[in-house]
């Protein structure tokens, strides 16, 4: 028996009916956290479904968009922010031993939630930003920069090195003069 949750859909209706077919609209959580690293769906998030199930000889072909909202932090600034998501899919759930796919239709039904949980994946950034001319933070400050702003390092000399900053342009200038002086060996 397959395991039953929102995204387990009945095609008992057209199934070895090639050429039949029927829509499906369903709202569920995953159930689990989907994603890693900076983008991520909590489990109680609801994921939107609208698929259209059709039968053909090899099997049910389920194609499909589903919407979610993640929770996402942006990788420059550090704002956590909503991140909606429109993902289409198009899979084939073959009939027992019609050909070699991961999916198949069991007990008469087909399991929407690997497929819908694998585009949610795939489609995360991996780098989100909370807006396209994000700044970033202030590397001396760790304030939030506005928009535009083009942050300008300072340049900190070491004070144990202070002492050596006036002989730099001279010694690289004396050796460059001798160098084009010196006279080729035969």
């Amino acid at each position: 028996m397959a395991t039953t949750h929102p995204f387990t859909l009945s095609v008992r209706d057209i199934v070895h009916k090639p050429g039949r077919m029927r829509e499906v609209e369903e709202t569920a959580p995953f159930g689990d956290k989907v994603g890693e690293g900076l983008a991520a769906v909590l489990p109680d998030q609801p994921i939107e479904l609208d698929v259209r199930l059709e039968s053909v000889h090899e099997g049910i072909l389920a194609t499909g968009q589903a919407s979610v909202t993640a929770l996402a932090t942006c990788s420059r600034c550090l704002t956590e922010f909503d991140l909606d998501l429109d993902v289409d899919f198009v899979e084939l759930f073959a009939y027992d031993g019609a050909s070699e796919t991961d999916y198949l239709v069991v007990d008469e039904s087909v399991d929407m939630l690997p497929v819908v949980r694998d585009a949610v994946v795939l489609a995360l950034p991996f780098q989100p930003v909370d807006r396209p001319d994000c700044a970033g933070l202030d590397p001396e400050t760790g304030e939030r920069l506005e928009p535009g702003t083009v942050h300008e390092p300072t340049e900190t000399i070491d004070p144990r090195w202070a002492a050596l900053q006036g002989f730099s342009s001279d010694v690289s200038d004396d050796e460059s003069e001798e160098g084009a002086q010196a006279p080729k060996k035969e």
